[in-house]
């Protein structure tokens, strides 16, 4: 895998499951857990995220 192609951050099933214990007292089931799934890319603003980081990292122009 290219350096360019390296995933940097990820979310997996259990961090899903881990937030819907925590809001919900329960796990989801497979139904909602795609729902979530496709959602979920929606809600992360990965732009912010990245110039956030660079920001707290005094990384200037």
């Amino acid at each position: 895998m290219k350096g360019s192609e390296r995933v940097v951050y990820s979310l997996t099933i259990d961090d899903i499951q881990t937030v819907a214990k925590d809001d919900l007292e329960r796990k989801l089931n497979k139904k909602e857990l795609k729902m979530v799934e496709n959602k979920i890319g929606d809600h992360v603003n990965w732009f912010e995220a990245i110039s956030s980081a660079m920001k707290d990292s005094n990384i200037d122009a």
